[in-house]
């Protein structure tokens, strides 16, 4: 992958190029909360963001985008497959106390019987694009986010962003070249679909919402499309919802008194966000008749233990029968993926790991970003954990090596200076189901986030990536 803007990266005009794309930020609304005040929008801050739009291979766009309506149907057939969730599951709840709440819940759930009938899911795909030795590239996929998916909201600002800094330098054929891009409006489409298969016309929308968030203005571009089509959006924390959250005889769901038709979890992916009061919560959501998004059964779909599962041989063909081109598609976007179950197998990977640790990647089951060792503490945890039952928390990821190229990383108070980058690519989809009718399956637009090559692991929420656009080439 060529650089790209090499002669404009050198010129001594970068700083106004930069406070000229900071404003137009600001302007667009690409916006986040400051650290400080992290529950207040009394002050804003712009998102960080890259001051040119980074070079995508127009084909491996076009095969991300292809494969994910695929993906899609994969999530919501191993959200419905109790058998497989609870096998891959069952080395990791035994050591991932987190892994082990959900499971608990979707286990109860089933017991009880799902009162839901409508299912919703907003999932984004990440890839990165894998350097080959003939300098080629490959689109690799990183993981699954099947839980509060973010950044649809500002990544349909940048687009007009990048176009304002080009057009500033009168490179309008280059400005004409950005992709539009609306997750927002597609991710709203879902929840809106949802809500009007639940059959209610006076229900509402109840996002669940963490205390602090600095992603605000993210979550209100959904909201604000939703009140477009007068669906009206409530937010509360886990905690209104154990004080004033209840179900009639039929399951329905009631907040503050009002039904809830649809529940948009931007909160409940990460232990540290669960007390005993909003596991109580959770499980009061999931007992409910209203569509969840996602429900537990999805949100366990989304664990890299069952990403590692999915990679072997045979099991796609099982969970998708008779769609060879289907699973043609999903597993040429596969890396190597390798379970540390306790046993034979486990204990090969390791030690490959061990002999080769710049090779791989070791990740918990965790969402977030930032949770992943690499190198020496990859190394350190390895042996610390080789001879013990925990290791069947994690699972190996071969390690993807992109190209790295030079851009602007625009973040409040540093400096403006050239880094090297490599960027990694979401895909948003939606798909709706009710009863077993798939009824919305689709992609609705992209996220590039792009970070210096110094950081291995992490995404804008954790500090590290920053907001960006592809440009396709």
């Amino acid at each position: 992958m060529a650089t790209g803007w090499g002669s404009i990266l050198r010129d001594e005009q970068l700083e106004e190029m930069a406070r000229q794309a900071v404003d137009r930020a600001l302007a667009e609304g690409v916006l986040l909360r400051t650290s400080q005040e992290p529950s207040s929008s009394d002050v804003v801050s712009y998102a960080p963001f890259t001051l040119f739009p980074s070079l995508v291979p127009s084909a491996l766009l076009e095969q991300a985008y292809a494969v994910q309506m695929d993906f899609n149907m994969l999530v919501d057939a191993v959200s419905q497959n109790a058998a497989f969730l609870e096998q891959t599951l069952s080395s990791t709840i035994k050591r991932d106390n987190f892994t082990a709440r959900l499971f608990d819940i979707h286990k109860q759930v089933l017991k009880e019987g799902i009162a839901q009938t409508v299912f919703l899911g907003l999932n984004r795909s990440d890839y990165m694009f894998q350097r080959n030795a003939d300098g080629s590239a490959a689109l690799k996929q990183i993981e699954i986010n099947t839980i509060s998916a973010s950044f649809g909201g500002l990544a349909s600002r940048t687009p007009a962003v990048h176009r304002h800094v080009f057009n500033v330098l009168s490179k309008t054929k280059e400005a004409a070249k950005i992709l539009s891009n609306n997750p927002s409006e597609g991710l709203a489409l879902g929840i809106a679909k949802a809500w009007e298969l639940y059959g209610s016309a006076n229900a509402l929308v109840l996002l669940i919402a963490q205390e602090k968030e600095r992603n605000i203005f993210d979550q209100r571009a959904i909201e604000n499309e939703l009140l477009a089509r007068n669906i009206h959006v409530i937010r509360r924390r886990f905690e209104d919802v154990s004080e004033k959250g209840s179900l009639d005889q039929d399951r329905r769901l009631f907040m503050d008194g009002q039904e809830v038709a649809v529940v948009y979890f931007r909160d409940g992916y990460m232990p540290s966000q669960y007390s005993p009061q909003n596991w109580e919560a959770r499980l009061l959501l999931e007992r409910s008749r209203a569509v969840k998004c996602p429900d537990i059964a999805t949100q366990l779909a989304g664990t890299k233990k069952v990403q590692q599962e999915l990679s072997r041989m045979g099991i796609l063909e099982m969970l998708l029968p008779g769609q060879p081109e289907t699973v043609a598609r999903l597993r040429a976007t596969f890396a190597g993926l390798y379970s540390l179950d306790m046993g034979e197998e486990g204990d090969q990977a390791i030690a490959e790991a061990l002999a080769a640790p710049s090779q791989f990647v070791l990740k918990p089951q965790r969402e977030g970003g930032g949770n992943n060792l690499y190198g020496e503490e990859m190394v350190q945890a390895l042996e610390r954990l080789k001879d013990s039952e925990e290791r069947a928390s994690y699972i190996l990821m071969e390690k993807i090596e992109p190209e790295p190229f030079g851009n602007c990383l625009l973040r409040p108070g540093s400096p403006v200076r050239v880094v090297q980058c490599i960027s990694e690519l979401g895909i948003f989809g939606v798909y709706v189901r009710q009863g077993k009718t798939l009824v919305m399956n689709k992609h609705v637009g992209h996220l590039l986030r792009t970070k210096a090559i110094e950081h291995a692991d992490g995404g804008v929420a954790a500090g590290v990536a920053v907001l960006d656009n592809p440009y396709p080439v």
